[in-house]
């Protein structure tokens, strides 16, 4: 919506992954697993490009991820808009995406 547009709104992203992580559980080494707060800057970066549909943050987020760490081998991202404009009242709005 237009509004929406120029005042903004506030989102929030779930995401869980797959990915195997065995070598860390025996090494204690980050570099033997994902890097969560890597993940976290692919998810902010993509969250900061303007977007019409939920539907289309939620795909960009998950070719961003596997494009960073091509081990991921599925998982689940929910993207919800909070407070969305709506004569109803309601706490969200979301997409949820099964990988």
């Amino acid at each position: 919506m237009e509004q929406e547009r120029r005042v903004g709104n506030d989102f929030e992203v779930s995401l869980t992954v797959e990915y195997p992580f065995e070598k860390a559980m025996e090494s204690d080494d980050l570099c033997d697993t994902l890097n969560y707060a890597e993940l976290y800057d692919v998810i902010a970066a993509e969250m900061r490009q303007p977007s019409d549909l939920l539907e289309h943050v939620a795909g960009r987020i998950i070719c961003a991820a596997r494009s960073r760490f091509p081990l991921i081998v599925g998982g689940k991202l929910t993207v919800a808009k909070l407070t969305p404009p709506f004569k109803a009242e309601m706490q969200s709005v979301s997409v949820t995406v099964k990988f």
